[in-house]
């Protein structure tokens, strides 16, 4: 599936995934690195040490629409799937670089540049399609034949580097086929993945709807043997054709599942792998957590009583500073065991049915990582004040991003940092971070900003007159308020509280609101609603107490996340949003619509193919260009980091934080979890022995 519409799949889940797959000079540091840990969490074994047997459960976000990855109604769970039975000639390794799959490719290489660039692929001898034919330059010209947008019947979701194919012919050699592009091409990894027969794509009928209800014909570790509930379960088997290593499972199912009934159906032993939310990773966790045998618990609850008080006594007799920190020890340890005493106590004496869910809860593991998927603040730049630069980039130098990351990472576990870079993830060759070329969080820069664009707080004398009249230069009531304006005492303290920002933290009253031709600075934040979308309410909030810090106020607007990406993102009815994108191991192709200089149409309108914010420049198009015509790799990546540069300066979007990526998985399933950016190699996914 290409990327473009896996990016769209996220936009339209958002009530799940808003809260769930690039200028040198200008680089704040070289940072292509993050925690192994962070990029993939999955238990890995050998594959003697996986049992030769099984049935796995995995949940998908809902039933795929088609098992056509290119066509428009394909979905996450299509490209899943596809993954499982159909050929990869690449797979992406854990930090997204491509790797050539030597079940299908002996070689892959481009072997002229000259008058044209021409890339010579040798298939392994040994891949055969289930119908017993072997794959070729047949099922390669007719992909290239649907995908290229030159024949409107076919229904395709896009056609990026299909379009750029002069002609594919047979090699020279047996098993070999040659792909010559009419404009040079840097990503051509990124082609005839998953690759089709072609059954599949000769014909528009059977692009478009024939392969609504299964694949008859695939080339994988596994194929299609039912499906039932229309495509809500999906069942996978070995594929007796198989060339390669040896399926583990017996059968592999994948079952549409909401994110809301995956703790049930986990619980019921109905699942053996699925993403969850927060609350339910929390909960397994917390049950993890081993309490003291029976019995123990009112002895240890004692001792720790007992250690609490002989260490403030001790504390009080001999305040050294060494005693003192011997003291903190003692009664950290105390309390620990006080609360381990306490979870015992606590599940000791609690229901039949309470101790029956903690056993299952234990049965299951949670594996985090940092998902190939950055959540982002969006500033629209199509009208109001935000369409004038200085107000966006005084916006983006009131956001303490560090804060923010802090807030969703932080309690998991994960590396609470923020973002750096559009069109790379941490750990991707080539991540910089580019954010200096906006700035870093810097209240004064951003006031300046705001003055510099003609949006200014009345003068004191002003405000002084307001505050003498029923309300002050926040609009709040001035004898309520009774008056005070420091310390943080009016309005009940308007700032304090654990989302408050900066002003909060601080004690300091918010700014005066600033004001233009007497109108006050107010931008709408249009946030989703749903299941999955908490995070993503306290970001806003924090966000909104730090636009008041400079003077900014926020209209939070919470609207249904079933119509969030049609009704706001997509018709460009926001000021502020919130939404994520997927990362891409092929930047210089995939993002280029997302941050393409919207133009002008013949009926009036703007086309923004994918780039909501409306916000681009020539500069930037000309960049994306240049690279993905650049096959030289290091120059490619560089031209991308000029371009990424540029978007930051831009400021129509500011990456927060990578999304985190939660998984349940039965304690006992190997080779599966939170896979990062890595392909998942499905013949070695299984039960440990």
């Amino acid at each position: 599936m290409s990327i473009a519409k896996r990016r769209r799949v996220v936009l339209l889940a958002a009530g799940v995934l808003l809260p769930l797959p690039w200028a040198s000079g200008c680089s704040s540091g070289g940072d292509d690195s993050s925690p192994a840990a962070a990029r993939r969490d999955v238990a890995t074994a050998a594959r003697d040490r996986v049992a030769d047997t099984g049935t796995l459960r995995w949940a998908l976000d809902a039933a795929p629409g088609t098992f056509n990855a290119f066509q428009t109604n394909a979905d996450s769970g299509t490209q899943r799937i596809a993954g499982a039975v159909l050929p990869s000639l690449f797979t992406l390794d854990g930090r997204g670089r491509p790797q050539r799959n030597s079940d299908y490719l002996q070689a892959a290489d481009v072997v002229d540049r000259e008058p044209k660039q021409v890339v010579r692929y040798k298939l392994n001898p040994k891949a055969v399609w289930t119908d017993g034919r072997t794959i070729g330059a047949e099922d390669f010209t007719a992909q290239w034949k649907a995908l290229r947008g030159a024949d409107g019947a076919y229904w395709t979701a896009r056609n990026a580097g299909y379009d750029r194919i002069a002609k594919v012919e047979p090699g020279d050699g047996e098993h070999e086929v040659e792909v010559t592009f009419a404009k040079p091409y840097a990503d051509w990894r990124s082609l005839f993945t998953p690759l089709y027969p072609k059954s599949v794509m000769s014909d528009p009928t059977a692009f478009n709807d024939g392969r609504r209800r299964g694949l008859a014909v695939s080339a994988g570790p596994y194929l299609m043997r039912s499906i039932t509930g229309g495509t809500k379960s999906v069942t996978l088997v070995r594929n007796p054709r198989w060339w390669g290593d040896r399926a583990r499972l017996d059968k592999l199912v994948f079952k549409a599942v909401p994110v809301k009934d995956r703790p049930a159906a986990l619980l019921a032993g109905k699942l053996d792998l699925a993403e969850v939310d927060r609350a339910m990773a929390e909960r397994i966790e917390d049950a993890a957590e081993v309490p003291k045998k029976k019995g123990k618990a009112a002895e240890k609850a004692q001792k720790a009583e007992n250690g609490k008080r002989g260490t403030e006594e001790q504390a009080a007799a001999e305040p050294s500073a060494q005693h003192g920190a011997e003291a903190g020890t003692d009664l950290a340890a105390g309390g620990r065991d006080a609360a381990d005493a306490m979870r015992a106590w606590a599940e000791e004496n609690s229901s039949k049915e309470a101790r029956a869910e903690k056993a299952a809860l234990r049965r299951l593991i949670v594996r985090k990582a940092l998902e190939p998927a950055y959540t982002q603040l969006a500033l629209n730049g199509t009208k109001g004040p935000l369409a004038d630069e200085r107000v966006r980039r005084a916006v983006a130098r009131a956001i303490d991003r560090k804060d923010l990351a802090k807030l969703v990472l932080g309690p998991l576990g994960l590396p609470a940092k923020p973002l750096g870079n559009h069109l790379l993830m941490a750990g991707q060759q080539g991540y910089k971070d580019h954010s200096a070329a906006l700035g870093g969080k810097d209240t004064h820069a951003a006031q300046a900003l705001l003055a510099d664009a003609g949006w200014r707080a009345a003068p004191a004398s002003a405000r002084q007159k307001a505050l003498g009249a029923k309300t002050d230069d926040q609009g709040r009531d001035a004898a309520r308020d009774g008056g005070k304006r420091d310390g943080g005492q009016r309005d009940g303290g308007r700032g304090a509280g654990p989302d408050a920002g900066d002003a909060g933290r601080s004690g300091r009253a918010p700014a005066a609101v600033v004001r233009k031709h007497g109108q006050p600075l107010e931008l709408r934040f249009v946030v989703p609603t749903g299941t999955g979308t908490a995070p993503l309410g306290k970001v806003s909030a924090r966000i909104a107490r730090m636009l008041e810090a400079i003077g900014v106020r926020t209209k939070i607007t919470k609207v249904s996340g079933s119509g969030y990406f049609k009704d706001h993102i997509a018709s460009g009815n926001y000021d502020l949003a919130l939404y994520s994108w997927p990362a891409s191991a092929y930047p210089a192709t995939d993002a280029r619509p997302i941050y393409a200089k919207p133009q002008p149409a013949a009926d009036g309108s703007l086309v923004v193919e994918q780039n909501y914010t409306r916000v681009g420049t020539d500069q930037i198009d000309q960049l994306f260009d240049e690279a993905v015509a650049e096959l030289d790799s290091g120059s490619s990546r560089t031209l991308v980091s000029r371009a990424d540069a540029r978007i930051w300066a831009a400021a129509g979007s500011i990456p927060l934080y990578q999304r985190p990526q939660l998984v349940a998985a039965r304690k006992t399933v190997v080779n599966a979890g939170a896979f990062g950016f890595a392909t998942p190699r499905y013949q070695d996914i299984g039960f440990r022995k």
